[in-house]
């Protein structure tokens, strides 16, 4: 039976919800020919990026509602990848699910699938949390009806060895025929047995190269937000999941980075929090030199090729935003594998 990684053929992927690219990269990683026969996202700064990095001729601009089956089928697409928008299945999004219209540009996909017979291989990912929507189940009935067999999988880098913490949903989805090498029932939670899982550190990302001055935390934020924060040295194996929020919220948004070795935190950190004198606290928290993990090391956590560059037109804001919206390549690459 025919795998995604049939040995030689070169897939024809259409990329939905593309944002900067992370879908692509972890087909780059899987070593398998492809072409992205087309590149989609209504993000203009996710697109100038992804243009930025492969080119102009792939991503456009484009309402997926405006997408036919007949458009899909004509380009003889055999693969989609896509990473609809998250907000309809969290809190800040209130949960609206399929009455939120950010879900109806992924609800019209769903509704083509038993059109576009030229599909036969769907990577979905999501927020954990999506698995509990009507959105889901509306996918999987959308899937079976189009002669899909599926699985779904909740998995976080972390438990690949990188020292990042993102729980993500995954469905992996192939026409009837083509197996799976092999069957669960239920959603998987574990990696696949024979996937890398070789603990790497903090320092292992960390770049060099960047002036750490723009990174450091102001006075307002080590006196108010640090011990909201979760503080990451050079031999932390973990981190928090970063958000595009990161740097404008103080709380559950990403880790930071401190350069000195975790004794030496802790114990400035303890002078710090006894003294009853504030300008002392101060200066003593200064000497613990925070920073925010810069978008190259937030990249780095996000396995992210080291080819991988943001425009000179694109604001650190812009950049923390949309790696936020992006997907884990090494774990997006394993599933890959696995369809």
């Amino acid at each position: 039976m025919e795998s995604f990684a049939h040995t030689g053929k070169q897939r024809r992927v259409l990329e939905l919800f593309s944002g900067i690219g992370g879908m692509r990269m972890a087909l780059e990683r899987t070593g398998k020919p492809f072409e992205i026969v087309s590149a989609i996202d209504v993000n203009p700064v996710a697109n100038t990026v992804y243009s930025h990095n492969f080119g102009e001729k792939t991503v456009r601009n484009g309402n997926i509602l405006s997408l036919t089956a007949k458009k899909i089928t004509k380009q003889n697409v055999d693969t989609i990848l896509m990473s609809p928008p998250c907000q309809p299945f969290t809190r800040n999004g209130k949960f609206n699910d399929l009455n939120d219209r950010r879900s109806d540009p992924f609800s019209h996909i769903c509704d083509l699938l038993d059109a576009i017979p030229t599909v036969q291989f769907i990577l979905m990912e999501n927020v954990k949390g999506f698995e509990k929507s009507q959105a889901c189940e509306h996918y999987k009935q959308r899937l079976t009806a189009a002669g899909f067999e599926y699985q779904e999988y909740i998995l976080s880098p972390h438990q690949f060895g990188i020292p990042n913490t993102r729980h993500r949903y995954y469905c992996i989805a192939k026409q009837k025929g083509c197996d799976f090498r092999r069957k669960y029932d239920g959603i998987i939670t574990e990696p696949p047995a024979n996937a890398c899982t070789t603990q790497s550190k903090i320092q292992d990302i960390i770049d060099g190269s960047e002036d750490p001055v723009p990174y450091l935390l102001s006075d307002v934020s080590l006196k108010k937000h640090l011990p909201l924060m979760d503080v990451c040295t050079r031999e932390s194996t973990n981190s928090m999941c970063f958000t595009k929020a990161y740097t404008h919220f103080a709380e559950g948004t990403g880790s930071v980075f401190c350069p000195l070795a975790k004794e030496t935190f802790d114990q400035i950190y303890q002078r710090a929090s006894v003294s009853p004198d504030e300008d002392i606290k101060l200066n003593l928290l200064n000497q613990l030199q925070m920073r925010y993990f810069t978008p190259k090391e937030v990249a780095r956590l996000m396995n992210f090729p080291e080819y991988f560059s943001f425009p000179d037109t694109v604001s650190k804001k812009q950049r923390y935003r949309v790696l936020g919206n992006s997907v884990n390549v090494f774990v997006v690459s394993v599933l890959l594998e696995e369809l």
